[in-house]
């Protein structure tokens, strides 16, 4: 295959690639998005496999073969639950690849002197750095997603002055290795600082904040493989990288102003903080109330508009199928049922979204926080099927929660309130919840796909 058919096939590839970020955009075009992703991924490893440049195909054949053999098996064997932990596993493996493909590119820049020398060096560096920051710090994601690690984010004395001094001695080190015309140590030192402040940026962070930190990893694994396409001098991978990193980036952006953060502050572990208030997270802050599956069905009946709002439990239960038999259910008894979504709902963005497409529930009945939050006072039943702190009050009431100021579904202001939860414990953010003792909120204990079965059978 000649260059100029390769950097055909490299354009192809790209504009596919644009395609599928604007198909993944909105859920009814999500599937085609999807499409043109591995289209383009697909016309992009063939150029590169049998382009002019490239060596070794056996070997790069049988090495495709072994990694696609292992994804296969886990993409069927992974639950949809597993996912976000899955995801941050293939951003380390994205992280790593910049790291060996920076030590590569190092170890074997030909005969650059001068200008050119110290520009590919500077991207060896850069590349390296980014690489292994993605990579500790997606395995500390997924250990924390994993419940290999606690959740609840790592408070260590002055620690942004700790971050601040491994970007400066980096930086440091960045001239130092240029000036050196590339020194080996140079480069070892930094890898080891970047793996080190890897792992605490993420460890600093609380799990409250996880979707956020998935599609903040998202954006570093993109610039990671910008950086090594420009060590590679691959087009593609440059353009492929960007796209990649700048949505994630935007994606970040985007979750962190709907719960009301600083974009600076969660990437710096501002938020997950130790609460300051002087009351046990675990203290009970009233009575609540229990209920019946079968309290809850004529509950349902007798009302005219319902709002479900799922959560992770949902998806650990695989309680989706079931709300789907209730939902359709009440629709044909003519009362009017639909999903409010927090834009942080499971541990991965969009990840109820995605469950509830699983299971069929129609798109248009599916609404985000900021379309649903003003229809609480006028609905009649909420079902709060596996979420906690996406409808914890005390958000928007204690300023002393480490969740305070962030935008939470108003389910409270509803007529009745159903939790459907295992115990009184507190959520993933380690926080206690108020409206498990309000007056119009009653408790359904259990597992939330066998009581969504046990209301589906009463109705």
């Amino acid at each position: 295959m000649s260059a100029g058919l390769v950097q055909a096939a490299y354009i192809v590839a790209a504009i596919l690639f644009i395609m599928s970020l604007a198909g993944l955009s909105k859920q009814d075009s999500a599937r085609a998005g999807n499409y043109y992703g591995i289209s383009g991924m697909a016309i992009a490893l063939i150029a590169t496999i049998f382009g002019p440049e490239t060596g070794g195909i056996i070997w790069i054949i049988l090495a495709m073969a072994i990694g696609g053999s292992i994804g296969i098996f886990y993409a069927k064997k992974v639950e949809m639950t597993e996912m976000p932990e899955l995801v941050a596993v293939l951003h380390s493996f994205v992280g790593m690849a910049a790291v060996l493909v920076g030590y590569n590119s190092y170890l074997d820049h030909g005969m650059l002197t001068g200008v050119l020398l110290n520009i590919h060096l500077v991207e060896v560096f850069l590349g390296v750095f980014i690489g292994a920051v993605t990579f500790s710090g997606s395995i500390v994601a997924f250990c924390k997603l994993r419940g290999l690690v606690s959740s609840s984010a790592m408070n260590i004395p002055h620690k942004h002055k700790w971050n601040l001094l491994a970007i400066v001695a980096s930086f440091a080190l960045m001239i130092y290795f240029v000036q050196n015309d590339g020194s080996m140590f140079a480069l070892l030192v930094m890898t080891a600082i970047a793996l080190v402040f890897g792992y605490h940026l993420v460890s600093s962070i609380g799990g409250a904040d996880m979707p956020v930190v998935v599609s903040m990893l998202n954006s570093y694994s993109g610039w990671a493989a910008a950086a090594a396409g420009f060590m590679l001098a691959n087009d593609l991978l440059i353009v492929t990288g960007a796209l990649v990193g700048s949505s994630g980036a935007i994606l970040s952006y985007i979750m962190c102003k709907a719960m009301n953060r600083s974009f600076i502050s969660v990437i710096a572990g501002g938020f997950g903080a130790a609460p300051t208030s002087t009351s046990s997270d675990d203290e009970e802050q009233g009575e609540h109330r229990e209920t019946t599956a079968e309290d809850v069905a004529e509950m349902l009946k007798d009302s005219k508009s319902v709002i479900i709002t799922p959560g992770y439990g949902m998806a650990v239960a695989q309680a989706q199928y079931p709300v789907y038999e209730i939902t359709e259910k009440l629709r044909a008894q003519g009362v009017e049922v639909r999903f409010g979504i927090h834009p942080v709902a499971g541990r991965l963005p969009g990840h109820m979204n995605v469950l509830l497409a699983e299971a069929k529930v129609p798109y248009d009945i599916v609404l985000e926080m900021d379309e649903i939050n003003d229809d609480f006072s006028e609905t009649d039943t909420v079902l709060v099927i596996g979420a906690n702190d996406t409808v914890n009050p005390a958000a928007l009431e204690d300023p002393n929660s480490p969740i305070a100021g962030m935008p939470v579904l108003e389910v409270w202001n509803a007529k009745n309130v159903i939790v459907f939860k295992r115990s009184m414990s507190t959520g993933y953010a380690g926080v206690q919840n108020p409206l498990f003792f309000k007056e119009n909120t009653q408790m359904l204990f259990g597992d939330a796909k066998a009581s969504v079965d046990a209301i589906s059978k009463a109705l």
